[in-house]
This record gives structure tokens, sequence and C-alpha cells, in this order.
């Protein structure tokens, strides 16, 4: 289907790619989550989906009941319409409540935009607590994300770790050195006041005479290696409806010629920033620029 990029003023056909989110169970949020800050911003709806806000007083956010060591995780997300300047929704994974110094994170971080009412799309990947090295990319996105709700997925297994968005790849992060993570996460969804950075680097900040900002999360997938804190063994739900393992099966652990041409459309059209390319940051670029 051809939609117009408002950033761009283009129109662009997306590819068509299989559809992983109908592969695996739906997680209901009443049991796979508990509220991890704003609790008063967050409502429950049906115990399916879950309704989050920012406003003056607070963000608010969910964080995942297990942690996971691999999986498919996933979330059809419906953002704020109107000037979201500031304003961030995440969906994402980390360990930082466990190792706060030397924690991994996995991000899908949406970011407000000024007066031209884009969202764009920032992902990121941090191993080990390098938390001044991350690795971030940013996409235009090829549809309005107000009007709708989208999916927003990660794989994440120990051969890469590969984003998607509507089920075509936007990302693929190879797991080809040191720098990966390996750490049990928990999957969290929040919303949040990041002023200081969002939008053309904290230039805009959140402007509250347009509060709260409300964000719906549905859809949740959580599928892959419940990680077990009290000891050494972890529990691998494989039991899918058309039994894909996100871990280790051959859909996962590397992308079909079809999603790579899916990721190469994405990257080529709607990427607008990559570490890989910024000398500003990086005087050595990180190995796997190479």
């Amino acid at each position: 289907m051809a939609v117009l990029v408002s950033s761009h003023n283009r129109y662009y056909t997306s590819p068509s790619v299989p559809r992983l989110t109908d592969a695996f169970p739906r997680v209901p949020i009443s049991n796979g989550f508990s509220k991890a800050f704003g609790g008063s911003n967050i409502q429950v709806i049906n115990g399916s989906m879950a309704t989050l806000a920012l406003d003056k007083s607070s963000g608010s956010g969910l964080a995942s009941v297990n942690k996971y060591h691999y999986g498919f995780f996933s979330a059809a997300i419906k953002l704020p319409a109107g000037l979201t300047s500031g304003v961030v929704v995440a969906f994402y994974l980390s360990n930082a409540d466990v190792f706060p110094h030397n924690h991994d994170e996995i991000d899908i971080e949406l970011l407000g935009h000024d007066k031209r009412n884009d969202w764009v799309i920032q992902t990121n990947v941090y191993a080990n607590g390098s938390v001044n090295t991350g690795r971030e990319e940013k996409f235009y996105l090829w549809f309005d994300p107000t009007q709708q709700q989208h999916q927003y997925s990660i794989i994440w297994n120990n051969h890469h770790i590969v984003f998607l968005v509507d089920n075509i790849p936007v990302r693929e992060f190879q797991h080809s050195g040191s720098f990966f993570p390996s750490k049990p996460m928990s999957v969290y969804a929040t919303i949040w006041d990041a002023s200081q950075w969002a939008t053309h680097g904290g230039k805009y900040p959140v402007n509250y005479r347009y509060a709260p900002f409300r964000v719906s999360f549905a859809e949740m997938e959580m599928s892959g290696c419940i990680s077990n804190p009290t000891g050494t063994v972890t529990s691998c739900s494989k039991n899918t409806p058309s039994s894909l393992d996100p871990i280790e099966g051959p859909e996962f652990v590397k992308l079909s010629n079809q999603q790579i041409s899916a990721l190469g459309w994405a990257r080529s059209k709607l990427m607008f920033y990559s570490y890989c390319k910024d000398t500003s940051r990086f005087k050595v670029m990180p190995p796997e620029c190479k």
C-alpha cells in the first residue's frame, strides 16, 4: 500500500514480508507486566491494553514480570498526536535494575518532534554498561503512527538483534564481537520527558500546554527463554502456534532473502542517522561498522 511519509512528502510502497507477529501468542498486560513508575498515569483496559500518560507530574511505565535471555518481543503502539517535542515513547529490554554499572539494553525509542509533528524511531544497543558509546540509528516512519496501532518488534538471540516495524526489518545488529547484550533482561513500555536530548538535541522541550500525552500499548508478545533468578536453569517457551523457535529456529538465526530486501528498502529510503557515519563522535569506528 502506498502511504505518505510526511517528513519527505513522498509516497512509498512498503515491501511484503513474513508476519512474524502472527506466529507468537499475545501476553495479557494484566498478567505479564507490573507498574514500574507513574502508576496513577497508567490505565489497563480489559487486561489486554494499557494507556500510559505523561503529564507535568510524571511519566509512566510498565515492566515485565519475567526476565528473558533471548526471544521475540513485540508491542502494538499508538502514539500521541499533536505537538510532541521532547516526548519519548519506549519499548525496550534492559537489566539496569540488576546490573547498574554494566547493564545491557536494546531500545526502540519513538521520539516526538517539532512543529512538523513527525515522530521518528531511534534504535539503540548497549552492552556491559557502555552508556557512553551507544549504537544509535534513526529512521522516518512510512505511516502516521498517531492514527492507529502499529507493531514494533525485537528479535534477540545469540546470532543477532533485529528491529522490526510492522514486521519490516529496519536494522540488524550482528553478534560479531564482544559488544553484544548477553545477560537476562526485563521488557519495558514507557512514556517520559526527554527534553534534554530527544528533539533536535534538546532544542525543543516538552510543551506541557498540550499535556497529557497518552500512548496505548496492546498485542504484547514475549516469547523466548525465561530466566530463573534462583537457579541456573532457564525455561524456553517454544509452544507457539507455528512451533517457531525465536532462539535457534531457522527463521530467526538469519534474515530471509525477502527480509534482506525489505531491510535494504528501509535503510535506503528512511534512515537519516547512523552512528557508523558519525565521525564527530567516533574517531575510530566501532568494529561492527566495518
